[in-house]
């Protein structure tokens, strides 16, 4: 029996709604205009990014998006609503989901569960992003908590915490992981996303002001956390300490600022000089496949590292709505993390 007293929404980055050049710049204004993502003043951040980066960028990513493109639509959108199905079919509250910069909406989301569940008391929001940014994570909590305060909903909302170290999350890494350790292999390189230096700096100034304290996260640092993960997945998984690496890719080099390294991009054009030919690649940043795994590591990185002189990248595909996943976050909603 459904308990309509409770229901989970599941919000993720977003994508554009096609991939012409109309719809990317859509998607890439609302994206970059987000004073969490580019933390300029609203006039510098419009003149840079609305008049300068995205006339440039979208052709560029329209591109990109349309050799990824699916019948079904976007892959992360489609890969999102995978996992929402796949824990509906184990949960006995209802779940939708939602993406923080165009559609679906976090408002038309909510409305349709509410519409749909009128006695509902209280939201569960997870943000499908292991790892706490206030350019990623932070930014999509204060969009569902304005969407919350702007329609006057009865219910409350709870928020899921960053789960970067929760050990239901890294077995569930780790069993994505399992079945491309048994090939043959010089490394396994860890790639998340990266992020301005600043942005560290940020965090903990606000993690010292109390700004930051219902998540209860052993350390707000992001780039500390990505080395946690990555060891605990290593621990897990017995991966020798020389058979793997972390780097930080997706590096917007129009913003002007240092971003935190190594870079993921030069060291794949350096790694087949050091002996390092066959090659796996993990990016546990993201719970779904995207943009950032599809294209840029698959196609563009692997690319760059044939013609450093390697002979095979292989991409691990993201948890996705892998079974495991899905029943733990079931089990996140009903008994808590």
């Amino acid at each position: 029996m459904q308990n309509n007293s409770r229901a989970l929404l599941l919000t993720n980055l977003g994508s554009p709604d096609s991939p012409s050049v109309k719809d990317v710049r859509r998607y890439l204004n609302e994206f970059l205009m987000d004073g969490r993502v580019i933390d300029f003043p609203w006039f510098f951040r419009f003149l840079i990014m609305r008049c300068i980066v995205v006339p440039r960028r979208a052709p560029e990513s329209a591109a990109a998006y349309r050799k990824i493109w699916t019948k079904e639509g976007s892959p992360l959108i489609v890969l999102t609503e995978k996992l929402k199905n796949a824990v509906q079919e184990k949960a006995n509250f209802p779940v939708a989901f939602s993406m923080r910069y165009q559609n679906p909406t976090p408002k038309s989301a909510i409305d349709e569960l509410y519409r749909n569940n009128p006695d509902l008391k209280e939201l569960v929001v997870l943000p499908l992003y292991p790892h706490y940014t206030m350019s990623s994570y932070d930014t999509a909590v204060e969009q569902v908590r304005q969407v919350h305060k702007k329609g006057r909903y009865p219910f409350k909302l709870k928020f899921l915490s960053p789960f970067y170290n929760h050990s239901a999350y890294i077995t569930a890494l780790s069993e994505s992981i399992k079945p491309y350790l048994k090939k043959d292999y010089d490394k396994i390189l860890f790639s998340y996303h990266g992020l301005p230096e600043r942005h560290l700096r940020k965090d903990e100034e606000r993690m010292v002001k109390g700004a930051i304290t219902e998540y209860h996260l052993p350390d707000i640092n992001y780039q500390k956390q990505c080395f946690e993960t990555t060891r605990l997945v290593a621990e897990l998984l017995n991966i020798p300490e020389d058979k793997f690496e972390i780097t930080f890719q997706s590096r917007l080099t129009s913003a002007g600022a240092e971003w935190i390294k190594p870079y993921t991009t030069l060291r794949l054009k350096e790694m087949p000089s050091e002996g390092i030919k066959q090659l796996l690649v993990v990016c546990p940043a993201f719970i779904n496949d995207c943009l950032e795994t599809l294209e840029e590591i698959a196609m563009q990185e692997k690319e760059n590292f044939i013609n450093a002189g390697g002979d095979s990248l292989t991409l691990i595909p993201c948890i996705n709505d892998r079974e495991q996943f899905a029943e733990t976050i079931v089990d996140w909603v009903e008994n808590g993390q």
